[in-house]
C-alpha cells in the first residue's frame, strides 16, 4: 500500500545538521571538463509508517525491530553520512499545545523558531542505530551501531558511556555524561559498534525499553524511574548493553530554572514512537559539463542487499511494548520478588502493521527523476518493509542510480554509457576516509574518583582501531559521579545489577527471534570476559580509542 503523505518520523534525526543544509544548486560553478565537488549529492528519506495501537499511551514503554545490516558503500568514503533504518523516541507531551518545552538559551529554542510553539520534536530524543556518520573516525566498510540521545534541546548529544555522537574526541564533561554501561560482556566504543565480516542483508535486532532501575524521586529536580535501556539481538550477543540514567532527562528543568518541564522528560513521560526511514544526509558529489555546457553529476556507488527472490528486505518485526512486557516483572524483582528472565512477555507486545510510500530525492536542491523507475519501497509478505527493484538491461538489482544529467530544473538519472567522455566523471574517484584523532578521557574527575577496579586492557577491533578499557564497579563508573546519591541508593542499585549479571546470559532471546533471515555478528573483539573476582557487578568502560599504526 502506498501512502501519498511523507513519513512523519525520520531516523538518525539530527536537526542541527538537517536544518543547516542549504539549497546550493545556484552556487555550484561547473566548467566544461573541470570536475567540481560538493556534498549535497543526495538527500531524501526512504521510509515506512508504522501503525499504532488504539491506546498509544499503554504501549509506550518500549519499541523494537530487526534492521538489515549491509555495506552500503564498498569502501569508506570521507564526509559521507547515511543512516540505515533506526529508532527515534520522544517524550509524549501531546497534552501541551502552546507552552515551550525548550528553555530560552538552548540551541533549539534560540535557533529553530519553526519548531515552535512547543519545540516538542527537538526537546528530548532517543535516536541512533545503524549507519554511516560523517564524524566517524574509524571507518572500515560496513555500517556501525550506535546509541544516541539529545537530552537538552540539542545543546549536546550522548552517544556512548563517555562521549558525544562523534562530534569531539574529548569525553563529555562530567555533568553531561548520561549513559550507564550495563553489560559486563560487551564493550561500547565511542566510534560505535562494528560488525564481523560482510553482513550483507543479515539482521540486527534492537529495542529500547523503559525500565525502573531506581525509584522515582521528588527532589530537586523531581525525577521519574524510566531508564531507557538498549537491548541488542545479534548472532553472538543478546541482551541489554546500557541505559540512559533518568536524571539525564530531568536535570534540564533545574539547570534552566524552568519548573514547567519537570516531569515532562523521557524519565517520566510515555515514549512517543512511530515509523521511520533511512535518512540520506551528506553525500559527496562530482559535477562537470560536457562540450555543450550540459551539467552531469556522479555520486558514490550505493548498493543494497538483494535476496534470491530479487527483494531487498530492510525492516521486520516492528513491535511496541507496554509495561507488561518487562517493566512490571523487572520492578517486582528489584523490590524483592522472584527473579525476572528479561525476556519480553508477548502479553505486553503489540505488533505494528507497516505501510510505505514512494521516496522523493533531490540533489543540490533540485528534484531527481528516474530513480522511481529503478526501485520503489514495498511491504512484503510477513509485514516486512523493503525495496522492490524493477528489471533493467543497464543496471543490476540493488544498485542505486549513480549518474545524472541536468535537464531543465531536474537531475535525471542516466547510465554510465551516456556520460560524455569530456566530463571525466567515469574515472573520477571519491576521497577515502582517513583515520581521525583518538577519543580520549581524562584521568581525573568522574573517571578517576572513585576510579576503576582493574585495568587498563586493550583490544583491536575490526575497524582498525585499538580500544583501551578498564573495569569499574557498576555504581563507580563515570556517568554516576555527578549525582550526590546516598550510599543506600547506590548500594541497592549495585546489588540489583549484580543479580542481573548473574542471571541474564548473552545467549538468551530477550527479543523474540526474527521472523525470517539470519542474525548479523558483532565484531567478536567487542566481547570480553570479566576478570576473576569481578564476574558480577563490574563493567568494562572504554577510556580511549585510537588507530592501530600500520
Amino acid at each position: 500500500m502506498k501512502n501519498s503523505l511523507p513519513v512523519v518520523l525520520t531516523l538518525i534525526f539530527l536537526p542541527s545538521i538537517c536544518l543547516a543544509q542549504e539549497n546550493t544548486a545556484d552556487k555550484i560553478e561547473v566548467q566544461a571538463g573541470v570536475v567540481t565537488t560538493h556534498f549535497n549529492g543526495l538527500h531524501g528519506y526512504i521510509g515506512f509508517d508504522a501503525s499504532r495501537p488504539p491506546d498509544r499511551t499503554h504501549y509506550s514503554a518500549g519499541m523494537g525491530f530487526y534492521s538489515a545490516v549491509w555495506p552500503l558503500i564498498a569502501k569508506p568514503i570521507a564526509d559521507f553520512q547515511i543512516g540505515l533504518p533506526s529508532a527515534w523516541i520522544t517524550p509524549d507531551n501531546s497534552d501541551n499545545k502552546d507552552t515551550p518545552l525548550a528553555p530560552i538559551g538552548t540551541l533549539a529554542r534560540d535557533n529553530w523558531p519553526e519548531r515552535g510553539p512547543t519545540w516538542d520534536s527537538v526537546f528530548q530524543t532517543v535516536e541512533g542505530g545503524l549507519g554511516y556518520w560523517a564524524g566517524n573516525r574509524f571507518r572500515y566498510g560496513p555500517p556501525k551501531f550506535s546509541m544516541n540521545a539529545t537530552p537538552q534541546c540539542y545543546d549536546y548529544e550522548v552517544g556512548s558511556p563517555g562521549w558525544s555522537f562523534f562530534y569531539s574526541d574529548k569525553a563529555l564533561p562530567d555533568n553531561q555524561l548520561g549513559i550507564a554501561q550495563l553489560s559486563n560482556r560487551l564493550l561500547i566504543p565511542p566510534d560505535a559498534l562494528p560488525f564481523e565480516g560482510n553482513p550483507n542483508g543479515k539482521f540486527l535486532g534492537y529495542t529500547y525499553m523503559a525500565l525502573p532501575f531506581t525509584e522515582p524521586t521528588t527532589g530537586d529536580p523531581p525525577t521519574g524511574d524510566q531508564a531507557w535501556t538498549c537491548f541488542l539481538s545479534a548472532a553472538n550477543f543478546k541482551g541489554p548493553i546500557a541505559y540512559y540514567i533518568p536524571e539525564t532527562w530531568s536535570k534540564i528543568g533545574k539547570l534552566f530554572n524552568y519548573p514547567f518541564i519537570y516531569g515532562r522528560g523521557l524519565d517520566a513521560r510515555p515514549g512517543n514512537m512511530g515509523g521511520g526511514a533511512m535518512e540520506i544526509n551528506t553525500v559527496p558529489c562530482f559535477e562537470s559539463k560536457d562540450a555543450q555546457g550540459v551539467v552531469y553529476s556522479k555520486i558514490p556507488k550505493l548498493e543494497f542487499p538483494v535476496d534470491d527472490q530479487g527483494r531487498t528486505l530492510l525492516v521486520q518485526d516492528v513491535i511496541y511494548y507496554s509495561k507488561a512486557a518487562l517493566y512490571d516483572a523487572f520492578k517486582s524483582w528489584r523490590d524483592g520478588g522472584s527473579a525476572c528472565s528479561g525476556q519480553f512477555d508477548e502479553k505486553g507486545a503489540w505488533k505494528s502493521k507497516l505501510t510505505t510510500h514512494t521516496t522523493r530525492f533531490d540533489q543540490a536542491g533540485k528534484k531527481m527523476s528516474g530513480v522511481e523507475r529503478v526501485f520503489d519501497t514495498k511491504i512484503y509478505e510477513g509485514n516486512v518493509w523493503g525495496l522492490e527493484w524493477f528489471n533493467s538491461d543497464i543496471r543490476p538489482k540493488g544498485s542505486f542510480p549513480q549518474y545524472y544529467k541536468l535537464v531543465g530544473n531536474e537531475r535525471v538519472s542516466v547510465s554510465a554509457t551516456e556520460l560524455p567522455a569530456e566530463t571525466q566523471l567515469l574515472s573520477k574517484e571519491f576521497t577515502l576516509a582517513k583515520a581521525g584523532s583518538p577519543y580520549t578521557s581524562p584521568a581525573g574527575g568522574a573517571w578517576g574518583n572513585p576510579g576503576p577496579a582493574r585495568g587498563p586492557f586493550t583490544v583491536q577491533l575490526a575497524d582498525g582501531s585499538k580500544v583501551t578499557y578498564s573495569w569499574y564497579r557498576f555504581v563507580d563508573q563515570p556517568s554516576f559521579q555527578q549525582y550526590g546519591w546516598s550510599n543506600d541508593k547506590k548500594s541497592r542499585l549495585q546489588s540489583f545489577v549484580e543479580k542481573i549479571h548473574a542471571s541474564w546470559p548473552i545467549d538468551r532471546d530477550y527479543m523474540a527471534p526474527p521472523s525470517s533471515g539470519t542474525l548479523a555478528t558483532l565484531d567478536p573483539a567487542l566481547l570480553v570476559t570479566p576478570p576473576a573476582g569481578l564476574e558480577v557487578g563490574y563493567v568494562p568502560i572504554v577510556t580511549r580509542q585510537e588507530i592501530v599504526p600500520q
